[in-house]
């Protein structure tokens, strides 16, 4: 696909990024053994894709915001558009040495995400869609799946087990959907289960308390390939609150009825 000035932008700079994290992500076996563990040079990697994702951007777009991950945030002389931006999605996964993370990048314009790009390294995948033109997964179109049945589907979450009411809420979603499907996974990285709805790899997902860098790029990708994206409470913006369930257009109803109870 022939993308936008703007989405080729995003698209060099994901890369761009993602190399010099898989060069960290290197280190991180060897930092395993060590009684400081990798803690520290991880949070030292993001705040440095950061900076590059920053430098880069704005070099781009001088006058674009930029909210990012890291805590930089900028405002721009354009107050329309604004890059969202998550240097290293799946940060826990890095520091464990496991290849599920990614750096997702995604353009507001009048709150409203036209872009997104999820670049997945370890893989060499990168998810993409721009408003109206569909997503793509490196060349090919991508569609969300079209199973039907609720047993047949499969799904992502995502959860914290800091609080016990969002544990036991977890829980209660859990053993609602968990026997009426085919199986749910917890992968690690919002990003990137966002990306497998649209891909068909996931036939939905949902997940509370996310914030807007883990879901911006990952909602338009999402729409753009067919999937429907709602709050968990219809009537809220979940960029908004972060709470965000999605799924293909056969199954949505039923998923989402499912989960909220």
């Amino acid at each position: 696909m022939a993308g936008s000035a703007n989405l080729n932008v995003m698209m060099k700079v994901a890369r761009q990024a993602g190399r010099a994290l898989v060069k960290d992500f290197g280190e991180v076996e060897q930092l395993q053994v060590s009684s400081k563990g990798p803690g520290d040079f991880v949070s030292r990697a993001d705040k440095q894709a950061e900076e590059t994702i920053r430098e880069a951007l704005m070099e781009a777009r001088p006058t674009y915001g930029f909210l990012g991950e890291e805590g930089s945030v900028i405002e721009g002389e354009d107050p329309t558009r604004r890059w969202i931006v998550d240097p290293l999605d799946g940060t826990t996964n890095f520091l464990h040495g496991l290849p599920h993370w990614a750096v997702s990048i995604g353009l507001e314009h009048k709150g409203a995400i036209v872009a997104g790009v999820i670049y997945d390294p370890s893989k060499d995948e990168m998810f993409y869609a721009e408003k109206g033109l569909g997503s793509f997964m490196n060349d090919s179109r991508l569609r969300v799946s079209g199973r039907r049945d609720l047993n047949e589907g499969l799904f992502g979450t995502g959860f914290a087990l800091g609080s016990k009411a969002n544990s036991a809420r977890s829980f209660q979603e859990l053993a609602r959907i968990t026997p009426v499907s085919a199986g749910i996974r917890r992968q690690g990285a919002a990003a990137l289960d966002l990306a497998y709805v649209a891909a068909g790899r996931y036939d939905g997902f949902w997940h509370w308390d996310l914030y807007p860098w883990d879901m911006a790029a990952g909602i338009i990708i999402v729409k753009e390939a067919g999937g429907f994206v709602e709050g968990m409470d219809p009537s809220e913006n979940y960029l908004e609150t972060g709470n965000l369930i999605c799924g293909n257009s056969e199954m949505f109803a039923r998923f989402a009825k499912t989960i909220r109870g």
